[in-house]
């Protein structure tokens, strides 16, 4: 797995919109005093400031703007202002041949999903984390996201879930948003969960499409290998179980009752203020036990190329 170098002052960071579009630039204008705050230079894209119905403009103008992130040498990371929907159409004319010549980071979560699964399946680790819009949320949350950009290693400690499922591992990490991971089954992004931490969430969704979902992970084989489950928050799921007859945990518990690796509920991880970013393709350690759930991320050895002389001229 390729990390990308850690950035330093004065390294750039490209800001993009591949899905959904925002209230420009109010949205936004907090996240770049945070990024600048950190001695960082923010790029803008075209798209953040674009609207195409519910899109950051056209597939077109996203692609184009996505494009240019990933080639350009001088980019050291990409952060994406927010999700939406968009990501699964443009994702399979994305040409990664200038990003694998430069790796940088790329972070974000939601529809963002698809790109990370995509990266990870290419060998490079991603970040599943704040995007702009939400880099105000929670300062616990952005403190990490920038801990990992700077190449720092992080660790999280949580209560207990009644649901849990004891147990310590290593593993990859692997997962993002529970609808883009099932969507992404049988396409060039579909993950591999075999020995890996598999970590899942998901907002809005109807109790009965959240059960759909995992029994497709589940025949797929998705949830059989793994090294261990992480559920973050499923926040405004629609219906009640009264009505389906199980809540989120419960259908997720359901689905991996069979299993035997460490399970863990209602991690800070998600549509939430209080979202901790976590890096897609990098070794964890979880460990789950009656009095704390705790996710380690060492350092990783960053393994990009040498940025060349001829790119340090051009960023």
């Amino acid at each position: 797995m390729i990390f990308p170098a850690p950035l330093q002052p004065g390294d750039k960071i490209g800001i993009v919109a591949p899905s959904g579009a925002i209230r420009y630039p109010d949205d936004i204008l907090h996240g770049y005093q945070l990024l600048t705050s950190q001695g960082w230079a923010v790029v803008e894209g075209i798209s953040p400031s674009l609207r195409y119905f519910q899109y950051a403009g056209t597939d077109e103008e996203r692609l184009m703007d996505l494009q240019f992130m990933l080639d350009h040498p001088g980019i050291r990371a990409i952060i994406a202002v927010r999700g939406g929907y968009g990501c699964s159409r443009i994702i399979d004319r994305l040409d990664f041949t200038g990003f694998k010549r430069y790796p940088k980071w790329l972070v974000g979560f939601s529809d963002i999903t698809l790109l990370l699964s995509h990266l990870e399946k290419l060998g490079h680790a991603a970040i599943h984390g704040p995007m702009v819009k939400h880099l105000d949320a929670n300062p616990a949350a952005t403190e990490s996201l920038f801990d990992l950009l700077k190449g720092r290693p992080v660790a999280y400690s949580v209560n207990p879930h009644p649901q849990n499922r004891p147990g310590k591992v290593t593993g990859g990490l692997i997962g993002g948003n529970l609808c883009l991971l099932a969507h992404g089954i049988g396409s060039a992004s579909e993950i591999d969960t075999r020995a890996r931490i598999l970590f899942i969430e998901d907002v809005g969704e109807p109790l009965y499409n959240l059960d759909r979902m995992m029994w497709q992970l589940r025949r797929a084989g998705k949830l059989r290998h793994l090294a261990g489950l992480v559920a973050g928050r499923f926040t405004d799921c629609k219906g009640t179980p009264e009505s389906f007859g199980s809540d989120a945990v419960q259908i997720i518990a359901d689905h991996v009752s069979a299993f035997s690796y460490p399970v863990a509920f209602e991690f800070p991880f998600g549509h939430v203020d209080d979202n901790r970013p976590l890096v897609v393709g990098a070794a964890a350690r979880l460990s789950v036990s009656p009095e704390q759930v705790s996710i380690t991320i060492p350092q990783p050895e960053h393994e990009a190329r040498a940025i060349t002389a001829e790119a340090e001229r051009v960023g």
